[in-house]
């Protein structure tokens, strides 16, 4: 007798080939054509169930999302093939709220509609993907989530989550917290220029982001506060967040930086004519044309950690990636009408911040980077061990100088500068940066120092004349403070501050400020971003 062709007969290795085949044939979305397989009978479910088989799921995750950024960063914890599938299953629920935008929205009659921790839990997982992005986890997003959809109704619907429109209406300002800041991250990753363009809706989206960047009394730079070199532990907020089937203590750096990225860069592409475009072009994430775009988030996920730990060290961390600011930079700084800004600090609301003119000056920075490096270092499987007793680091000095101490002597010569603190004879000698090789996360090869300090020294040219730069690299957060001091002595002394956004292809963004109210107090600001030149 013929004996008919069964699945039961199948060996279990076949099935799995099978099922991966079927599961990924389709590259974007939950692998949702393997449901019917799994329901033809209970061998096949129990051979290819999720609960039994972690590894064909962990191959079905590595076939639609980007891998190799996680195995690099997490060495000491690599996700196993039940993380991957716990990451899976969580990646798929969230895309698929995003894709019928349940969340993005303030609506009370949305059908599964999350709460505030859904929406969080959301924003975490696409900001993390991006993080890790090498081109599959943007395509899952764009292409499938339709995230571009979805942040536009969280920033600019009237109902929008993000609550910024609505506030705005209040006379409000919009509120400033984790879900914002990783909101705002988002859409400058993803940002696409061009899409923001129709004369209908393009004022009020720059209009918007507005709000975000030049509102510095409101929406500051960086946390922990921008005053302490090395913050106390008190200032932290560790918060624990779900990755791999575990939980990392992140924090995501404020909105200011790339609120200040999405606006100057809408606004040149609003306002921009061939004479302003040469200088303002602003590198956007999504433009960039990369191979391996998550070599360019290495510091940000640096950052995350550094932020998230409840403590704060006093060396460099992989916040910042050493001699990453070396080179010629070219931008723009922005101000407002004093009277405008003075009215903010005395209370006024957001709309006199909107209606105010923004005046943009181009500008010339030729900025040279110098270490300080490590004594003795010793290698162990944790990484690299620095005996602090050999080493002495300038001390942390006043913020409105860069975090100076005041007296301090700076002698600039070839390949090194020699630093003399107030009060000592004792010398301190920085090295160029182009004299040191680390792995990215200032982590050296056996016997290679590591960098524990950074120095900025420079010089440029903008409008207002020549003048001078000089400052120091915050080691928790990667935050640069620079001072600018003009060499004609008639514009004064102004500190510029902000993060280095992205790697080869990063921007410098952030804000300057006046140097004569105290440190403690909000005082006239604008903003800033500067892009290497090409």
């Amino acid at each position: 007798m013929r004996v008919r062709p069964s699945l039961v007969s199948v060996p279990p290795e076949v099935l799995e080939h099978i099922a991966f085949l079927t599961a990924t044939d389709e590259f974007l979305g939950p692998p949702s054509a393997i449901i019917p397989l799994l329901s033809t009978n209970k061998r096949l479910n129990s051979c290819l169930s999720i609960k039994s088989n972690t590894l064909l799921y962990s191959r079905i995750f590595a076939a639609k999302f980007d891998v190799s950024p996680p195995l690099r960063r997490l060495r000491c914890r690599q996700p196993s093939a039940a993380a991957l599938t716990e990451e899976l299953q969580r990646r798929c629920y969230y895309l698929k709220r995003m894709r019928a935008r349940v969340d993005s929205t303030v609506n009370p009659f949305a059908k599964d509609r999350g709460g505030d921790e859904i929406l969080q839990s959301l924003l975490w997982t696409a900001y993390l993907m991006m993080l890790e992005n090498d081109g599959k986890n943007e395509r899952q997003l764009r292409d499938y989530a339709q995230i571009d959809v979805w942040l536009r109704e969280f920033w600019f619907d009237d109902h929008g989550a993000s609550c910024a429109k609505s506030s705005i209406r209040m006379d409000q300002w919009p509120p400033n917290n984790d879900k914002t800041s990783l909101g705002m991250w988002l859409f400058w990753f993803l940002l696409k220029p061009d899409e923001y363009m129709d004369d209908e809706h393009s004022w009020d989206v720059v209009n918007t982001l507005k709000i975000f960047a030049l509102g510095a009394h409101q929406y500051q730079l960086t946390s922990p506060s921008w005053v302490d070199f090395v913050p106390d532990s008190h200032q932290s907020r560790s918060t624990r967040t779900m990755h791999y089937l575990g939980s990392l203590p992140l924090l995501p750096a404020p909105l200011a930086a790339p609120a200040i990225l999405a606006f100057l860069t809408l606004v040149n592409k609003v306002l921009g004519s061939p004479t302003t475009m040469s200088y303002s072009v602003i590198t956007s994430p999504s433009l960039s044309g990369i191979p391996s775009k998550s070599l360019e988030w290495e510091c940000e996920w640096g950052r995350c950690l550094s932020l998230g730990h409840a403590e704060y060290d006093r060396f460099l961390t992989a916040s910042y990636k050493p001699g990453s600011i070396e080179g010629i930079w070219e931008g723009m700084f922005t101000y407002t009408e004093f009277t405008a800004y003075a009215a903010l600090l005395s209370g006024a609301p957001p709309p006199v911040l909107q209606k105010s003119m923004v005046v943009r000056h181009r500008q010339t920075w030729k900025l040279r980077e110098y270490h300080l490096l490590s004594t003795e270092s010793s290698s162990f499987s944790s990484g690299i061990y620095v005996d602090a007793d050999n080493i002495h680091p300038l001390p942390a000095g006043d913020p409105l100088k860069s975090y100076f101490p005041t007296g301090t002597h700076i002698s600039e010569h070839s390949g090194r500068i020699e630093v003399r603190e107030p009060h000592s004879q004792d010398v301190v000698v920085y090295r160029r940066a182009t004299s040191v090789v680390t792995d990215g996360n200032n982590q050296s090869a056996c016997g290679t120092p590591c960098v524990l300090d950074v120095i900025i020294t420079g010089e440029g040219h903008s409008a207002w004349g020549q003048f001078s730069l000089v400052g120091r690299v915050r080691p928790c957060d990667g935050f640069i403070s620079l001072c600018k001091e003009y060499v004609d002595g008639d514009r004064g002394k102004w500190l510029y501050r902000g993060y280095l956004v992205g790697a080869a292809n990063g921007n410098l963004a952030g804000r300057w400020r006046d140097t004569l109210s105290p440190a403690e107090v909000p005082g006239y600001e604008g903003c800033f971003t500067m892009s290497r030149r090409r």
